[in-house]
């Protein structure tokens, strides 16, 4: 799939896929299902990904580059609200003197975010469950001043080697929670007295309180 040119190519191809299950889709693409996510957790993002033609890959850019849109897929439970919180960029542990939210990536991922809501309750088969009607949002001057502040206080605590601090009940919208392939998983980071040590990375997340609201359930 080329990667869209316009926000309004990229809109009418997701509004195609609103209602359609997953398995449908993967069909048609020629994409394997898994028989479950619990090794395939990505599996959902991945596969919206390829079909609408998102570009970054792993790169720390918006998914759709050169339009500057994030791609975010919200797991649904039984009631239809988001299920858990939304896994936005990896943090910064190290070197995080001087950085500053305008030039973030958290920023640049958040500023335009396409929505797309999809079921996710475990009653239902993965290929059986639907994708609903997508949402192209960027931030209200309100929810850009908390994302920031929130941010600012996280990378502070940071700087200052206080990374125990930083749990994922800070934050009004945007938390920090880890982000590690496995127990072992390290990455370098600053201690108290300014010392290097070892930590299990970190990444920056969006509570459901803002998913809901922007989802308005």
């Amino acid at each position: 799939m080329n990667s869209p040119s316009t926000e309004k190519e990229l809109m009418d191809s997701a509004n195609l896929l609103a209602g359609r299950t997953l398995g449908e889709i993967a069909r048609r693409h020629a994409i394997p299902i898994p028989p479950n996510l619990k090794r395939a957790k990505g599996w959902v993002g991945e596969l919206l990904e390829t079909v609408l033609g998102a570009s970054a890959g792993s790169r720390p850019v918006p998914d759709f580059e050169s339009i500057g849109i994030e791609l975010k897929s919200v797991p649904l439970n039984v009631r239809h609200r988001p299920q858990e919180s939304t896994f936005v960029s990896s943090v910064p542990l190290f070197d995080t003197v001087g950085l500053k939210w305008n030039s973030s990536v958290v920023k640049a991922k958040l500023d335009r975010v396409l929505w797309v809501p999809v079921e996710a309750a475990h009653r239902i088969p993965i290929a059986s469950r639907r994708i609903g009607r997508p949402i192209l949002w960027s931030p209200s001057p309100e929810d850009s001043a908390i994302l920031q502040a929130d941010w600012e206080e996280h990378i502070e605590r940071i700087a200052l080697g206080n990374l125990d601090e930083v749990g994922a009940q800070l934050g009004t919208y945007l938390q920090i929670r880890p982000k590690a392939i496995n127990k072992q998983d390290r990455t370098r980071t600053t201690g108290v007295n300014g010392t290097r040590i070892a930590a299990l990375p970190r990444g920056f997340y969006l509570r459901t309180t803002l998913t809901r609201k922007i989802l308005n359930i």
